[in-house]
C-alpha cells in the first residue's frame, strides 16, 4: 500500500523551503548551489524534492527560457501554525494547554521569554472579556 501523503514538511523539505522563503524564488540549480556549500547534493534529488513540495501545495513554478523558477506559495508562519496544530493534535490530545504546560515544565525559559508569554496571556485574556 502506498504511503499516505503528509501535509507537513520533512526535515529535507524544510531545508529547501527555508532557502525559497529567504530567496523568494530559485531555479533548481540555485538551490543546488546553496545546499552544496554545506554538503554535496545531486541536481535530480533537489528537483525531485521541489516537485514533491509543489505537489503538496507549498511551491509553484514558472518557466523562463529553459529553466523552471520555483517560488513559495505558503508563508512560513502558516507552516509553523500548521505544524504546531499537528503536534497539539498528535501528542497533546488536541489541548494547547497541555502543550504549554509541557513547555513550562520541561524547557529552560529565560525571564524575557516568560515576560512575553505573560503579555500574550494578558492580551488574549483581555480580548475575551
Amino acid at each position: 500500500m502506498p504511503r499516505k501523503k503528509s501535509a507537513t514538511l520533512t526535515e529535507a523539505e524544510l531545508k529547501l523551503m527555508d532557502i525559497l522563503w529567504k530567496k523568494r524564488e530559485c531555479t533548481v540549480q540555485d538551490v543546488v548551489d546553496i545546499l552544496y556549500k554545506k554538503e554535496p547534493v545531486a541536481y535530480t534529488t533537489v528537483l525531485t524534492f521541489l516537485r514533491i513540495l509543489e505537489n503538496k501545495g507549498y511551491l509553484k513554478h514558472r518557466k523562463v527560457s529553459h529553466a523552471f523558477i520555483y517560488y513559495p506559495v505558503v508563508k512560513r508562519d502558516d507552516v509553523r501554525r500548521n505544524a504546531v496544530r499537528d503536534i497539539i493534535k498528535k501528542f497533546f490530545d488536541n489541548s494547547p494547554e497541555l502543550l504549554v504546560l509541557n513547555i513550562l515544565d520541561n524547557e529552560q525559559i529565560d525571564a524575557n521569554e516568560f515576560s512575553r508569554f505573560r503579555e500574550m496571556i494578558e492580551k488574549n485574556t483581555e480580548t475575551e472579556k
